[in-house]
């Protein structure tokens, strides 16, 4: 079961548990999909990053208990101390980038503590730094639809400027966090039920089918089966009341 909650500490962070259910028949897990953040990971005594996905990630191996904090777009790589191309699409442990006995000590005390998430998010704070004013504008903007040439002409930014600052801190450029975020808005129009041609229209996109080539090329599914499967119903089964088969 995946439940999460907005920290109350860290600023755009959200903290979040999936455990996986020993129900007969359970579901395999969902594809973790593009939202442009990074995460801290902890699993079975190992801390962990996420990367910045452009593809779906889906978990390898039998299904295990995860603690994250889910890091506000940008903000990872000061508390990492790698830039986040560096990391794209990947999930690596937190000894490959800080000195592993630091990370033996923080992974005791994540281990002895009550609530796994809650110790993530201390950790984070230890270790974040203020944000980049001018790149949570460019994700606020980004997240409401501005374009990304009439962004950049607002932060005073030029095309190699803001790509080469957007690899350091997404781990792809502009154009391609834009895709990502408009996607996410697209998802949560769809899932409150508003039908996909006007999903499209809303969330920016030409027509319904290039939001229909989007969200298979980020989540390798079509929208109609992501959304059964986030809904707990069967992908290949009739079609969500009131939505388009």
């Amino acid at each position: 079961m995946y439940e999460e909650r907005a920290s109350s500490r860290l600023t755009g962070a959200v903290l979040w548990t999936n455990t996986p259910s020993s129900a007969p028949g359970a579901r395999p897990a969902l594809p973790v999909l593009p939202d442009g953040c990074m995460d801290l990971l902890w699993s079975e005594g190992r801390l962990l990053v996420a990367g910045p996905d452009t593809r779906p990630h889906v978990p390898a191996g039998p299904p295990v208990s995860w603690a994250g904090v889910r890091l506000f777009p940008g903000t990872a790589p000061a508390l990492l101390g790698v830039p986040a191309h560096e990391l794209r699409d990947r999930r690596v442990e937190l000894a490959d980038l800080w000195p592993v006995s630091e990370v033996r000590r923080l992974s005791a005390r994540i281990a002895s503590a009550a609530h796994p998430t809650t110790a993530l998010e201390s950790l984070a704070l230890e270790r974040a730094a203020g944000p980049d004013p001018a790149l949570r504008r460019l994700v606020t903007a980004l997240a409401a639809g501005r374009a990304v040439a009439a962004t950049a002409d607002e932060l005073g930014l030029g095309a190699r400027q803001l790509h080469r600052r957007s690899l350091a801190a997404f781990g792809y450029g502009p154009k391609t966090l834009a895709r990502i975020l408009r996607l996410q808005r697209a998802l949560a129009l769809a899932r409150a039920g508003v039908p996909y041609a006007d999903t499209a229209t809303r969330a920016g996109y030409a027509d319904q089918a290039h939001l229909s080539r989007d969200v298979r090329e980020f989540t390798g599914l079509t929208l109609r089966e992501l959304l059964r499967w986030q809904a707990g119903l069967s992908p290949d089964g009739p079609g969500l009341p009131g939505r388009p088969h």
